[in-house]
């Protein structure tokens, strides 16, 4: 068999995705990088808003005609499998294989049924399994909890991905294990709400570390660089803000949606916080880890929200002076509490409040990298930019950024590099030794060209 997998969504489906390319390799299947080369396509799905459930759909139609002219099996995984909306679709365009969420270790079964199969159960054993790490990565994702107990209005993530379950430390720390044997040096965890990792276990809570020591645990494991996504304000605690600032490992990078600085709106909600709160969480961070970078989400033109709540969450921003945001505009999805009982704003004002809400943010952006210029930064490498002169990375606080190659750094790893240059969402650097001397960078075949293609040039 011949396998291809497409993904959608968030760095949970990414995790997801390997997990199951983990399992086809071990009953012996090839990993091809193209559809044309399959023989099975598997997609995993988003339903947290609208855009990717339409590419989904489009997709599905691109492979029905495909599968009439030749042998392919079609299949799809992920939250929007698990919900109705995603079966009628599955039943429309003759997918042949569907697994939720909690069943991806059905795809065994799956492939030997030889008939059309659907796995929907939230199966136990997935939270005990341990997938083998990625091969050649210096950077990982490893998920310590699925699901989420709490029930905002507008997300579908309770039902799509059940209710919260940790996984044993003893779990986590194996699979961390694995990853460091591998070669990994950035370890991302993963879960709907980290922040209440554990709290699900309830008498057993005393063999659950709080997840601010599961972050002091893993931070004192030998890895490298560690982050995590995605916190809950209602469950954040300060002393997670302390595990940060006591554990090098740990990044400096703390992505804590807000979605809407009104707290009428976050009760519309169901947030279970309010601005104060907040603001409260902030303070706790900027207290323990001053230069923290400071990252979240927010929802322009919930239903309910006036002009005046939309100037709440700009201030704020002011307030706060976000680093960088991922900005929506509200998307009803069916079986949401607000697609059921809530009216949506016209498209209209919710595009115009998110343009505004995109150049506040550009603007803070703006002033928060410039900052950095004239800074070491320590950079993981990832491979080669656009340019093929050029490297791409990120720094702890999860800046993009681009380096000439340097003699010595002509690959990935973690080196140092001092920011030259910096545009809103991306840092312009060159590479230097322990002592802050700028490294001789490699030759260029044609330097006249080099300069018109540099990045530094097109910024």
């Amino acid at each position: 068999m011949k396998a291809h997998l497409i993904t959608y969504g968030c760095q949970m489906n990414e995790y997801d995705t390997h997990l199951v390319e983990s399992q086809l390799v071990s009953f012996g299947a090839d990993i091809v990088q193209g559809v044309d080369e399959a023989d099975f396509i598997l997609i995993n799905t988003c339903a947290v808003r609208g855009k990717p459930v339409e590419k989904v759909r489009s997709l599905l139609g691109d492979l029905r005609k495909v599968k009439a002219q030749r042998p392919l099996v079609v299949g799809m995984m992920g939250c929007l499998a698990q919900l109705d909306e995603g079966q009628q679709m599955a039943r429309k365009f003759g997918v042949d294989v569907l697994l939720g969420p909690g069943s991806l270790l059905d795809i065994g079964k799956a492939l030997e049924s030889n008939e059309r199969f659907w796995g929907l159960a939230f199966r136990d054993e997935l939270h005990d399994h341990v997938p083998p790490p990625p091969v050649g990565k210096l950077q990982a994702h490893l998920t310590i909890m699925r699901g989420c107990d709490h029930h905002c209005t507008y997300c579908i993530v309770p039902t799509t991905r059940g209710p919260q379950v940790s996984r044993h430390p003893d779990d986590i720390l194996r699979e961390l294990d694995l990853l460091l044997a591998a070669g990994v040096q950035e370890v991302t965890l993963l879960g709907q709400n980290v922040n209440a990792y554990g709290v699900d276990q309830g008498a057993r809570l005393g063999s659950y570390p709080s997840f601010a020591n599961l972050l002091r645990l893993v931070g004192q494991s030998g890895v490298r660089r560690v982050k995590f996504t995605t916190s809950h304000p209602m469950n954040f605690t300060e002393d997670v803000a302390a595990a940060m600032a006591e554990t090098p490992a740990i990044c400096e990078y703390v992505h804590l949606p807000v979605q809407s600085g009104s707290s009428r709106v976050l009760r519309r909600m169901a947030r279970e916080y309010t601005r104060e709160q907040y603001l409260k969480h902030v303070a706790d961070i900027r207290r323990h880890l001053p230069h923290a970078v400071l990252a979240t989400d927010i929802i322009v033109g919930f239903p309910g929200e006036t002009e005046e709540d939309f100037q709440e969450t700009l201030s704020l921003y002011d307030e706060v002076g976000f680093d960088s945001a991922y900005m929506f505009a509200y998307s009803p999805r069916p079986g949401t509490p607000s697609y059921k009982h809530f009216d949506d704003l016209p498209r209209e004002v919710k595009t115009e409040r998110l343009a505004r809400l995109i150049a506040r943010q550009k603007d803070w952006s703006a002033r928060k990298n410039a900052a950095k210029v004239g800074t070491v930064q320590e950079l993981l490498l990832r491979g080669d930019a656009h340019d093929s002169g050029f490297l791409e990375g990120h720094t702890r606080g999860n800046h993009p950024t681009v380096v000439p190659k340097a003699v010595g750094v002509t690959g990935p790893g973690v080196h140092l590099a001092r920011i030259e240059h910096a545009t809103p969402h991306m840092m312009y650097a060159r590479l230097v030794d322990a002592s802050g001397t700028d490294l001789p960078e490699v030759p260029r075949l044609n330097p006249e060209a080099a300069a018109l293609t540099s990045p530094l040039a097109m910024a």
